[in-house]
């Protein structure tokens, strides 16, 4: 969302950002360009301590629609009612999981926009929400509700009511901006244009890529700047760069494996290894000789500053959990990948990550460290793994064409202003 703010405020207009306690940007002082404005979320305390990201948006709208949306609409009262010091406010743009804001936003008469900051791919599966309901899907059985849908593979039935809601709040709104690009997903963004109800339908990513400034510095971690002098001293695409993001984690035994797979592979790795991100242990645990054995080859960092780490020239592959952050980041500097999805949109990049575009590969089943040893060196050794990054070379001249003057993606940031200034 920061990233669309920054493209937005790069071309005159002024933005004012609500956030949850759970977004809340750890120094909004660094971002003096936007005006921050906190807004109550009713979650439990036992609910938000849980970290599980679809529970937490059920109680945040069971909260907020229980108040019939008004303390959020309390809140844009009091932001519009500053328009004698701030510019007239044109729209909302939201990312379509909570149903209080376009019911908030139709009582104090604001126009909404959803911003999806999944792929094309993912929102194709959330149009097809009315065909599950004819073939008898939905609504589910309690019996039936971890049971796969064959007509969406990667997808699970209890994510039923977070697809429906998404679906609302789109089909309700002025506009819907997706963060893809045109040469990227062609297919899946001209079947949303021609079956969504709604006419305005942009495309202007890689939105990390239109921002003046490295937006991942809303992480509520500190990132490890000095990796990148490590890097600079190792040689070109030879680092396998190890992140499973912000919110996936490893058992703790899953995490040994992959630190002797890293170990025995004999490839200088980069380990994001971020508190909290390995169940069952308090610290980082490392099992005895691990440190000895990767001691000038391997580090290991608390977080990192991904889009910093990824365009380097000594990174050679990232194993990536696929949130579509990571993957966009990867293939806009042409990196490939190993895939190991665990929840949401995650196990869909993954698909298109090695089905479609070719550039990366799951490892499937259970973690160890003989078949991470494999899936490292099958990407950074052999042909097959140079096939991949030949092909995710030609991805990030796709992404530097998109964001030239007149490429798909200035125009479609161009029009997104445009149309806001309309409403």
């Amino acid at each position: 969302m920061l990233q669309l703010a920054d493209a937005l405020h790069a071309r005159g207009l002024t933005v004012t950002v609500l956030h949850t306690r759970f977004n809340a940007p750890p120094d909004p002082g660094r971002r003096p360009e936007f005006r921050f404005v906190p807004v109550p979320d009713g979650v439990p305390a036992t609910v938000a301590a849980s970290l599980d990201v679809i529970d937490i948006l059920d109680a945040m709208n069971a909260a907020m629609e229980a108040q019939e949306s008004a303390v959020l609409r309390g809140v844009l009262e009091s932001v519009l009612a500053d328009e004698e010091e701030q510019p007239h406010a044109a729209c909302i743009v939201f990312d379509a999981n909570l149903l209080a804001v376009p019911r908030a936003a139709a009582a104090v008469g604001l126009k909404t926009l959803v911003l999806r900051t999944a792929s094309a791919a993912c929102f194709g599966c959330l149009m097809a929400y009315p065909m599950l309901h004819q073939k008898g899907y939905l609504p589910p059985q309690e019996s039936k509700m971890y049971m796969p849908v064959k007509e969406l593979p990667p997808l699970r039935k209890k994510m039923r009511n977070l697809l429906a809601r998404a679906m609302e709040a789109v089909n309700n709104s002025s506009g819907l901006v997706i963060n893809t690009f045109d040469a990227l997903e062609p297919a899946e963004l001209e079947r949303i244009r021609s079956e969504l109800r709604i006419p305005t339908v942009l495309a202007p990513g890689p939105l990390h890529k239109l921002s003046s400034k490295n937006t991942s510095s809303s992480s509520l971690l500190d990132k490890d700047y000095d990796c990148i002098k490590w890097l600079d001293k190792q040689p070109p695409r030879s680092v396998l760069y190890v992140s499973f993001g912000s919110l996936a984690s490893l058992a703790s035994n899953e995490f040994l494996e992959v630190a002797w797979g890293l170990a025995t592979s004999g490839h200088p790795f980069l380990w994001v290894v971020r508190p909290g991100s390995v169940r069952g242990l308090d610290g980082l645990g490392f099992p005895d000789g691990f440190e000895a054995a990767v001691e000038g080859k391997g580090k290991v960092i608390r977080w990192a500053p991904q889009q910093e780490v990824l365009a380097h020239p000594a990174v050679g592959g990232f194993w990536t959990h696929n949130g579509w952050n990571s993957t966009l980041e990867s293939i806009s500097e042409g990196v490939p990948m190993i895939c190991r999805p665990q929840f949401a949109d995650q196990m869909m990049n993954t698909r298109y990550v090695e089905k479609a575009w070719g550039v990366g590969f799951e490892i499937e089943g259970e973690l160890e460290r003989g078949k991470i040893e494999k899936a490292i060196r099958k990407l950074m050794e052999e042909r097959e793994g140079a096939e991949m990054r030949e092909r995710a070379v030609e991805l990030k001249k796709k992404v530097a064409d998109c964001l030239k003057p007149g490429g798909s993606s200035q125009i479609a940031i161009d029009k997104l202003v445009e149309h806001i200034l309309s409403l």
